[in-house]
């Protein structure tokens, strides 16, 4: 393991049967909390712990890795990616950093001028909130900087998009269906229908080079596994089982797929580990969309539910009856409630008990209160959330303020209540709604923009490795603990802290008598973590070049 390396490309697992020592840095453990060495063999973590143990294991070992003072952690774990979308996001066009309505359209103009060839022209990010217009482009706008040609751009939250008059052309009876208003975003059926149409013309090829690059991105962020989120309103069956079968021939991070889908049979042979992921109960708040018990205070109306309370219910007895997972998107109040209801419906009709040890999920989670906190304690619902959420869109001046009012936009993403609560916490970033970062993601958690929902780094921390591990009903992994797989990243950083959080104020400390294994300052200001090198089952599946 030379960490000036080129990553791996060879597909057979080189390091699995090799027995590697690595010393000299400091090694995030709960089994030793001032470990500075670890022994990998056979693609398992067999030993951590001190420099002077560590000399027992140097002479009978293939390979000894000098950290000089490097941090080893274990991967993280991102609970909530569309990794082709990841990808297009990053090959593609990017609009999350156009500024204004002129922006954006330079940007569209442009990108349409170095793809000649592209049947589709695909983009993602716009974000009318952020600009000085205030709203979204226009189709015919679109259609003269594209010269004519089908666009489709996701809106930052993917839950609308705007197209080309090109686009349109090719759905049939697109103006007759739900979600479609002339001049407005395209939402709820008419939005899924121009996705699907849209993704329908990329390649096979074009949709491999998208995972790769997302998967490669991931790796180089020290993320050594991914929850896929696909589903009929979101992928294909196509996409889905090529990624699935990209990330088993090739070295990268694991990829553990949900399927969004009330069909169990089509979920298991698609090799869905749930049926579970973006099964949406409701939208989002960005499209007016999430489903919420009062009216939005931009708009006269309170969302979308797709699901309710009866179909929650059925879909959650038959995936606890079938022995699989289920979980649904909800984000607005109203819509959580129902997912509640539901779940607790099932609960009655096959036992609390049997509910419980499925450990469904939510994705997102957004509009929680007092009562459905201690819903999700009570059915054991695992909530996949996304602190990047408040970091974007947070705050009194925000997006979120806009949509729900100052009062209700501070009660968003409360993570400490959830956390006392019991409620088990995976942190994931709905890629590419926002970008993949999980040293960012932490620190949002830990600095959310309303006080009292701030967590620890720690308890952070624990949420974006174990937690996801846990998510999927792994307990014995996301932790450098001997036994556990050998999935760990390898940080430049600086001085270890210690957070010591108290009703008031969060307090670091230094102080090695904590007998806390300590985190990197992730203070706002802060330069994050650097990875050196992510190892996925003992196997290099990124190393950060040299110089």
């Amino acid at each position: 393991m030379t960490h000036g390396a080129t990553p791996h490309t060879d597909p057979a697992p080189p390091t699995a049967t090799r027995t590697v020592l690595l010393r000299g840095g400091d090694v995030h453990s709960p089994a030793d909390p001032f470990a500075t060495a670890l022994v990998v063999e056979r693609g398992h973590i067999a030993w951590v712990g001190s420099e002077g143990a560590a000399d027992a294991f140097a002479s009978g070992v293939d390979e000894v890795v000098d950290l000089d003072g490097a941090l080893v952690t274990p991967a993280f774990t991102d609970a909530h990616v569309h990794t082709t979308s990841a990808g297009l996001a990053l090959t593609g066009l990017d609009l999350t950093r156009a500024r204004s309505l002129p922006d954006a359209l330079d940007l569209v103009r442009a990108y349409a001028e170095r793809r000649p060839d592209d049947r589709v022209l695909l983009g993602h990010g716009w974000d009318a909130a952020r600009w000085p217009e205030r709203r979204a482009p226009r189709r015919a706008e679109l259609d003269e900087a594209t010269g004519g040609r089908p666009l489709y751009l996701s809106r930052i939250d993917v839950h609308s998009a705007v197209v080309t008059t090109a686009l349109l052309d090719r759905v049939p009876r697109i103006r007759e269906t739900a979600g479609f208003q002339d001049g407005e975003p395209l939402t709820r059926d008419a939005h899924h229908a121009v996705r699907a149409a849209a993704f329908a013309a990329i390649t096979p090829a074009q949709r491999a080079e998208a995972q790769r690059e997302a998967l490669r991105h991931a790796a180089s962020l020290g993320i050594g596994s991914v929850h896929e989120c696909g589903g009929p309103d979101i992928s294909s069956p196509e996409d889905f089982t090529g990624l699935l079968a990209l990330a088993e021939a090739e070295p990268g991070p694991r990829v553990f797929g949900y399927w969004a889908d009330r069909d169990l049979d089509r979920a298991r042979e698609l090799g869905a580990i749930g049926a579970a992921g973006d099964l949406f109960v409701d939208g989002a708040l960005g499209s007016h969309t999430a489903c919420l018990h009062a009216p939005y205070t931009d708009a006269a109306h309170t969302g979308t539910a797709y699901l309710d309370t009866a179909e929650v219910a059925a879909h959650v007895a038959a995936c606890t009856e079938a022995g699989l997972q289920a979980g649904f998107h909800a984000i607005g109040d109203a819509a959580i409630t129902a997912v509640v209801d539901g779940v607790r419906a099932a609960a009655e009709k096959v036992g609390l008990a049997r509910v419980r040890a499925a450990r469904h999920r939510v994705e997102h989670a957004e509009m929680m209160t007092p009562a459905t906190i201690a819903a999700f304690a009570e059915l054991g619902l695992t909530a996949s959330v996304q602190p990047a959420f408040d970091a974007n869109w947070g705050g009194p001046d925000s997006m979120y303020a806009d949509r729900l009012g100052a009062d209700r936009a501070r009660t968003l993403n409360p993570f400490a209540a959830m956390l006392k609560a019991g409620v088990p916490l995976a942190f994931g970033s709905d890629a590419p709604v926002t970008p993949l970062d999980p040293w960012g993601t932490v620190r949002a958690a830990a600095f959310h923009r309303t006080a009292e929902h701030r967590i620890s780094v720690r308890a952070a921390f624990t949420a974006h490795t174990r937690g996801g591990w846990r998510a999927i009903g792994r307990d014995d992994a996301g932790i450098l603990v001997p036994g556990a797989p050998a999935d760990y990243a390898v940080w430049q950083t600086s001085e270890l802290v210690v957070q010591a959080p108290d009703d008031r104020v969060a307090r670091w400390s230094t102080d090695p008598r904590s007998g806390t294994p300590g985190l990197p300052d992730l203070s706002p200001g802060t330069e994050l973590p650097v990875c050196l090198a992510t190892v996925v089952g003992g196997r290099e599946v990124f190393v950060r070049p040299q110089g």
